[in-house]
């Protein structure tokens, strides 16, 4: 699938209340797929210029988009993108890398120079989120207005979109911290779906390949700070295959460790029914229940919001992997999401899948990709 993307984005001072604004269009322009603006705040001409690209890039891959002509009145992103002309601010150098990282996820990127005049839809939802940014309208910060589009056909699950600006709707800015989740590897204990807890099971040939196939994957950005797992050896060393990918240490946090399921521990999910009947029944809906001997979902949550707390404290604004066990996952994923808990009975994470949410400065919170595994079928 083909599509064009002209972005926008402008400053009333220079640095000043600035916007940008992205539109992603058909081939032959008679349809708008999709629209993003979003006030910025207090920002230059050529970030909001950047961030702009940034968001059409991710509106492009959100409807599935393979190939992307890019269209900008801007000259300098339009040649820095296109390698004509070196990066040299400091502003624009993590702009352009993540610009970069997001052309990557496509077949075919190209950049034409276009005059203002023809790029005027981008330039009125930049103007309009600028009028945002002054204070001058009461609309909404962030727009998105899209047409769904079937997902290209793949053996994974359809990912959310990973990058853009804000989570949508909220209007939140600011540089969040951004969590790429990572599940560990396949263990004995998980290929036949045990209860796999506190106890301490390496990883099998297979969940090697698949540590080994999802650091590949991650290896690819070039915007990871840092390292954190679990501290149980299965996310160990799923966090071990990216750390000798890319160079940085591992950092372990406790609070990451998986759900003591107690006496379920090692057990199948008939043979935990079989054993403890009614608090099974009762613990599959109801997250204050424990395992006998274990630990309840509510207890796991207390301990996982104290490590979302210590992971933005230690890493504002950069991008960490975080390399755990489903339930700690799910429920940073309940905690970005802001929903109830029935997510945690609901949503399916398979083994080694990657899983993104961002949390910002003003406490918004954003899920850009859910239990990605298409780098597993390579």
């Amino acid at each position: 699938m083909r599509v064009i993307v002209e972005a926008d984005g402008g400053s009333r001072g220079n640095p000043g209340p600035a916007g940008y604004g992205a539109v992603v269009l058909s081939p032959d322009r008679s349809e708008v797929l999709a629209e993003r603006r979003l006030a910025l705040g207090i920002a230059t001409n050529n970030v909001a210029e950047y961030r702009g690209l940034i968001a059409g890039l991710t509106a492009a891959a959100d409807v599935g988009a393979r190939e992307v002509d890019v269209r900008m009145d801007s000259k300098l992103v339009v040649e820095q993108m296109a390698g004509r002309w070196k990066v040299k601010h400091p502003d624009m150098i993590p702009l352009n890398r993540e610009a970069a990282a997001l052309v990557r996820g496509f077949d075919r990127v190209s950049y034409q120079w276009i005059p203002r005049a023809e790029n005027s839809h981008a330039d009125r939802l930049a103007n309009e989120a600028m009028d945002a940014a002054a204070g001058k309208n009461r609309e909404p910060a962030v727009h998105v207005a899209e047409r769904p589009t079937a997902p290209i056909a793949d053996k994974s699950p359809a990912p959310i979109a990973e990058k853009s600006a804000g989570p949508g709707w909220t209007g939140a800015v600011g540089a969040p911290t951004r969590l790429l989740l990572l599940r560990h590897g396949q263990t004995p204990l998980s290929v036949d779906r045990r209860y796999s807890g506190r106890g301490n099971p390496v990883l099998t040939e297979l969940g090697a390949q698949q540590a080994s196939a999802a650091a590949a994957h991650l290896a690819q950005r070039d915007d990871i700070a840092a390292i954190v797992a679990s501290p149980l050896a299965r996310a160990q060393q799923t966090a071990g295959a990216l750390a000798a990918k890319i160079g940085l240490p591992v950092s372990t946090l406790d609070e990451l460790t998986e759900t003591d399921f107690g006496a379920w521990e090692g057990l199948t999910f008939k043979e935990a029914g079989e054993n403890h009947p009614d608090v099974h029944r009762k613990w599959l809906g109801d997250t204050s229940v424990a395992p006998p001997n274990g630990e309840s979902f509510d207890v796991v949550r207390d301990r996982v919001q104290s490590a979302r707390e210590k992971l933005i404290s230690a890493h504002a604004g950069s991008t960490v992997v975080v390399v755990t066990h489903v339930t700690p996952i799910k429920l940073l994923l309940q905690l970005a999401l802001d929903v109830g808990p029935s997510i945690l009975y609901r949503l399916h994470l398979d083994l080694a899948s990657l899983s993104i949410a961002e949390f910002y400065p003003d406490g918004g919170a954003s899920v850009r990709l859910v239990n990605e595994t298409s780098y597993l079928h390579k």
